[in-house]
């Protein structure tokens, strides 16, 4: 039987900041208290949004939080072969196929009146229009994207954190792109590829990724592939209730370390909001000792640090 195995996925096109660190701290803990692998994998596909120095940064962020990993690190940059043979596959199985529409020509379309977080729902323009891409690019002078069909049907997955599950990503998104114009493979296809080539068992993320557990798994199935087991740990967010992020001032791990903040009151301020003891500094090896991560154990509702909290984060 394979072991047990997660990943931290870091993604250069931002800093590793209070909300991040958290959900890396859990699947950190998750891994090490129950004697699994956690590996880390840079998520540096989305070249044009990449971060001078932000790798560096993020893994020094890492090492400084205490969160240490197996094995070497991989780079999706590295991985394109792999990703252009899944895509080949699944061209040659006729379930996924080029696509020249443009949002904008998505969003007139009479039937996608709504519009989601990833953009219209896409109405199925493209499917059967061209045997290639080659076609494609010859018949409108456009360099197509690759769209996987998604049939009607409800797709259903149980939930570490969340429990059972049921979404329609064929209501939701319907046929969702897979590689972009550029050829360079998406999101989706690209996790899914190295999920399973790294043989991930457990898929610790934010719940703002449960929209794409679905589509990962339909991957996961039309490539043949063994699909891990997911968790959706709740979000940090603001005052306001969104996301972590710039407009809520700056709460980036490496603001910290320039305060002089040790490392100890982080791990100690996530771990509290995560239902793991009193707010006391910590380190991470610490929490290990208290036996394995159950996710019975972390509150359900999203966090919001309180500016109390953020003082005594500071010292203050």
């Amino acid at each position: 039987m394979s072991p047990a195995r997660t990943r931290l996925a870091p993604s250069p096109t931002g800093a590793l900041h209070l909300g991040n660190a958290r959900t890396f701290l859990l699947t950190w803990l998750w891994a090490r208290s129950r004697g699994a692998e956690v590996l880390l994998r840079v998520e540096d596909l989305d070249g044009p949004r990449t971060k001078r120095g932000a790798v560096e940064q993020a893994l020094e962020d890492l090492r400084w939080l205490g969160l240490d990993h197996d094995g070497e690190v991989v780079h999706q940059s590295t991985r394109e072969q792999a990703y252009r043979d899944a895509l080949d596959a699944l061209a040659t199985a006729g379930v996924a196929y080029p696509c020249v529409c443009t949002r904008a020509e998505i969003a007139r379309a009479q039937s996608a009146p709504n519009e989601g977080d990833d953009g219209p729902r896409y109405p199925g323009t493209c499917r059967g229009r061209f045997a290639s891409a080659e076609e494609a690019r010859a018949a409108t002078g456009r360099d197509p994207a690759w769209r996987l069909v998604v049939e009607p049907g409800e797709v259903r997955f149980e939930d570490g954190v969340r429990g059972a599950l049921t979404l329609d990503p064929y209501e939701e998104c319907g046929d969702f792109v897979i590689a972009k114009k550029d050829g360079q493979a998406a999101y989706q296809l690209a996790v899914v590829v190295d999920d399973a080539w790294q043989g991930i068992s457990d898929v610790i993320r934010g719940d703002d990724l449960v929209p794409s557990t679905p589509r990962q798994l339909l991957l996961y199935r039309a490539l043949g592939l063994r699909a891990p087991r997911f968790a959706h740990l709740p979000l940090v967010r603001g005052a306001d209730g969104r996301r972590l992020a710039k407009r809520h001032g700056d709460t980036r791990i490496s603001h910290y370390r320039e305060l002089g903040v040790p490392p100890e009151r982080v791990v100690g301020l996530l771990s509290a909001s995560a239902g793991l003891g009193a707010r006391a500094p910590r380190q991470a090896r610490e929490l290990v000792s208290a036996g394995p991560l159950d996710w019975a154990q972390i509150p359900t509702r999203d966090v919001v640090f309180s500016p109390a909290e953020l003082a005594w984060l500071e010292g203050r």
